[in-house]
């Protein structure tokens, strides 16, 4: 599962361009798999772990999809934020595994057990998946501190479920994928972050480099790592993007 992981998140990036273009995002499979698979594009974390529960479950695979409240780059004295984030719970070998390929620029690139509190290291990062009171917290290490990602549900969800987190994601006035371009891919030994015009790269040995981009960078990046085909429609993005510096947390 684990190689499953790694090859999804390096062929397929994450980005949220027709959020921002104010596309309507349809999570219909066979929607999902025209955008990220024939037309070579990314998407978030509906398009992203629907596609990948598909996959397990042809490989025969137990999946149950469930709803996380995102906690990542939040005091710990904000309201919380509605479930709109989308993760798996996956049974292999008599145990239960969070696996997620939708959360962007820290997503696991390994299965997370879910039956101990114990750090779990991978290639890049280290996580740990922690006991809540109504679920999981799933966290990361980032300079030495454990910060935290989202807590889950254990409440398994149905296709129908995810329309009005969907909606709400895509559309709502004050969703950051509606003022924030995002995109992350991971290539071998590094992994890749966009928030609007500054790249983010983490290497597995701990190394990082950030760089703000002009919009004909911005362009380049776009295409190599993150793999994406340049519409014409997105230069005015990328020209704005390029001119407002970003005002959202780093990474």
């Amino acid at each position: 599962m684990t190689a499953l992981i790694e090859h999804h998140l390096a062929a397929i990036p994450f980005e949220n361009i027709d959020v921002l273009l104010g596309r309507d995002i349809d999570i219909e499979p066979e929607a999902i798999d025209a955008k990220l698979i024939d037309r070579e594009r990314g998407g978030y974390c509906f398009e992203h772990n629907n596609l990948f529960a598909r996959v397990l479950e042809a490989l025969g695979f137990e999946v149950d999809r469930l709803a996380a409240r995102v906690t990542f780059g939040r005091a710990p004295d904000a309201p919380p934020l509605p479930r709109t984030h989308m993760t798996l719970r996956v049974e292999s070998e008599g145990r239960h595994w969070l696996v997620d390929v939708g959360f962007g620029g820290v997503c696991p690139i390994a299965p997370l057990a879910l039956d101990t509190a114990e750090p779990q290291p991978t290639s890049l990062e280290t996580f740990r998946v922690l006991p809540g009171r109504d679920g999981w917290i799933a966290e990361f290490e980032a300079d030495g501190a454990w910060r935290g990602m989202y807590e889950v549900s254990p409440e398994r969800l149905g296709a129908i479920d995810y329309a009005p987190l969907n909606w709400f994601t895509s559309t709502h006035p004050e969703s950051i994928f509606k003022h924030h371009l995002m995109a992350a891919i991971v290539t071998r030994g590094a992994r890749h972050g966009l928030l609007d015009n500054r790249l983010t790269t983490r290497h597995a040995d701990g190394t990082q480099t950030s760089r703000t981009l002009d919009a004909d960078e911005l362009a380049r990046v776009l295409v190599e790592p993150f793999g994406l085909t340049i519409e014409p429609e997105w230069r005015a993005l990328i020209e704005r993007l390029a001119r407002d510096e970003a005002e959202a947390p780093r990474v």
